[in-house]
């Protein structure tokens, strides 16, 4: 793919540096209940963790005279106990661990120097982020019992779940997704089940299409505007034009999911919806870049048992919060343009 190259031992790394950060208190794992429900045939992880509702939030600045630079989680983070490895071959990213767990070993992928999460990805953050999935996939091939997959995910604008300004793609070990699956559940990534052609059971848009390692770069990158055009052109179809910033900044709110042959990019008109029980609001569903894979998070007993009401699995409720999220599928186009 590219002369970037991500360590080859990087499942090692990043194993040893979670059980290390976790025992010396460096960073929080949520446990979590788990079932899978059927959106409309799809299958989808729903977890549940009520500690996350006491996760701590950053404190706003007190008023001062003097203006406080906002705490950045990625600056300098060599030498902190996050810290995993830099990529050898490029200078410009960090692989640090998430210091919330809800998958172990959650790590990601960050750039040196600040660059903006609203702004496009560029080219070295593609090939970075391809590296560490290639390092998986060979680590898993030349160790038994290793499973090699590596899931992606890159937020990007106010409704796409995004949380932090400093760039940084998100990086999930895919056996850890699956750990508390009840066993026979049919669950996969589903960003690894979409494509041009696909037509699935999702009520949004997505844009998706194959990739693989022998690509160059920019043939990569090349495919990301490619499909990040579509997802604009399909935005404006739906809600008219979007004007562009000016600044750089990306014209929509998007997530973006990679894996060892797949690119996809989903286009977001709202980061969640509210979740009802008898009639009655008990909470909201918010939803990052891991709906491209499958799965949903909530925090509270009433969301947990409220999105699992239907029984047998019947993920009614969720289908109407996905609906909410993106361009519904009769409202916009449905294949990548070329630029």
């Amino acid at each position: 793919m590219s002369p970037i190259k991500a360590p080859v031992n990087l499942p090692e790394l990043v194993k040893a540096a979670f059980n290390k950060a976790r025992s010396n208190g460096d960073l929080t794992y949520y446990a979590t209940q788990v079932t899978v429900l059927n959106a409309n045939s799809t299958p989808f992880q729903l977890r549940f963790s009520p500690a996350l509702a006491n996760k701590p939030v950053a404190q706003k600045p007190k008023k001062t005279d003097e203006p406080r630079k906002p705490f950045d989680p990625f600056e300098s983070p060599e030498k902190g106990p996050l810290f995993i490895a830099e990529i050898p071959s490029s200078s410009g990213h960090n692989l640090v661990l998430n210091k919330f767990a809800i998958v172990p070993e959650h790590f990601i992928l960050a750039t040196k120097e600040f660059k903006q999460q609203t702004d496009l990805l560029e080219r070295d953050d593609l090939a970075a982020t391809y590296s560490c999935i290639e390092a998986y996939r060979q680590y898993g091939q030349q160790h038994q019992g290793h499973d090699g997959e590596l899931y992606a995910f890159f937020n990007s604008g106010s409704h796409s779940g995004a949380s932090q300004p400093h760039r940084h793609i998100q990086l999930l070990p895919v056996a850890r997704m699956m750990d508390g699956l009840p066993d026979g559940a049919r669950w996969n990534v589903l960003a690894k089940q979409l494509g041009p052609q696909h037509i699935s059971g999702l009520p949004f848009l997505t844009f998706a299409e194959t990739i693989h390692r022998d690509m160059t770069p920019d043939e990569l990158h090349g495919i990301y505007l490619s499909l990040f055009k579509s997802a604009v052109d399909a935005v404006e179809a739906h809600i008219g034009a979007v004007n562009d910033s000016g600044n750089g900044s990306a014209r929509i709110s998007y997530n973006l999911a990679m894996t060892s042959d797949r690119l996809a990019v989903l286009p977001r008109l709202a980061e969640g919806a509210a979740i009802f029980k008898d009639g009655t609001a008990v909470g909201n569903l918010a939803l990052n870049g891991t709906v491209l894979a499958g799965t949903a998070l909530v925090k509270n007993e009433a969301e947990w048992d409220a999105l699992r009401s239907g029984g047998d699995g019947d993920g009614i409720q969720l289908l109407e919060v996905l609906s909410k999220i993106g361009v519904p599928k009769d409202g916009g186009g449905g294949h990548p343009k070329k630029l």
